[in-house]
């Protein structure tokens, strides 16, 4: 009986693999392909701060940038001064921060 049940019938095909492929496509279409978009505009926001701007890292601290570097920058925030990964500062937040200034 078990053998039966693991046969496959000519006539499946790709007609069983269809709905696999759909579901594959649908995740790519709504997890994958938003998520990349999202990451790139992040990556071209962190390439396009400069000095001057005002920004909130990831960790929730608001600071002046007052050098860019490759990689890194240096934050000013109460009189403290920190360098940062560049992927530490919040796009989100950012926008936020500004619209709350303006």
């Amino acid at each position: 009986m078990l053998y039966q049940f693991l046969q496959v019938s000519p006539e499946g095909g790709l007609a069983s693999f269809l709905p696999l492929i759909l579901i594959v496509l649908v995740m790519y279409l709504f997890f994958f392909r938003p998520q990349m978009k999202k990451q790139k505009e992040e990556g071209k926001f962190r390439d396009e701060v400069k000095k001057g701007n005002r920004v909130v890292l990831t960790s929730g601290i608001h600071g002046k940038i007052l050098e860019v570097g490759d990689s890194y920058l240096v934050i000013e925030a109460e009189n403290s001064r920190f360098k940062v990964e560049k992927s530490a500062v919040s796009k989100e937040l950012s926008a936020q921060y500004q619209a709350k200034e303006k």
